[in-house]
């Protein structure tokens, strides 16, 4: 699929190269939603390399409208042991503040499972913040179910070279 039209002329499509900046302005305000806006290190080279470099390790969807991008799902692949397959990772889902209640964060995730169905890939996963109600919510709502028992875990900074030090 090379595009969709929204019913309200907004586009869905994939991400191409020119869309950096829109996609990072969206990185920027899903940090400052998250309450951690100096956290975002990535920058506009950094994002053409991954998404649009020899080989690509990130994807993107965008929502385009009038113009600018409003909407942003950045994904990688995951593989599963189990299954035997892969399956998506979607790392970052925002809509513009003054672009919600338009279907936008429905219409990006609607696309992704299309993916996995297309690829035959059994996983659309993510994570969100457990005080972010609203998106809580709303995953309910499309029929994501939590995963109550798996807890993530993660290595940065010191930690991530002390590891890397032992082997």
């Amino acid at each position: 699929m090379a595009s969709r039209a929204l019913p309200d002329g907004a586009i869905l499509r994939e991400a191409r190269p020119g869309d950096e900046a829109g996609i990072l302005d969206g990185i920027h305000g899903l940090a400052l939603y998250e309450r951690e806006p100096e956290a975002v290190e990535n920058t506009v080279p950094a994002l053409t390399e991954t998404l649009f470099g020899a080989e690509p390790r990130a994807f993107a969807h965008v929502i385009e409208r009038d113009g600018g991008i409003v909407a942003i799902a950045i994904w990688f692949l995951t593989y599963s042991t189990w299954t035997g397959r892969h399956g998506i990772w979607l790392e970052d889902l925002y809509v513009d503040e003054s672009q919600r209640g338009r279907g936008y964060g429905k219409a990006l995730i609607a696309r992704l499972a299309e993916v996995c169905i297309e690829r035959e890939y059994t996983r659309l996963e993510w994570t969100v913040l457990d005080w972010n109600t609203s998106a809580i919510d709303f995953y309910r709502a499309i029929g994501a179910a939590p995963m109550s028992e798996w807890t993530t875990q993660r290595l940065v900074g010191a930690s991530l070279a002390a590891m890397a030090a032992r082997a």
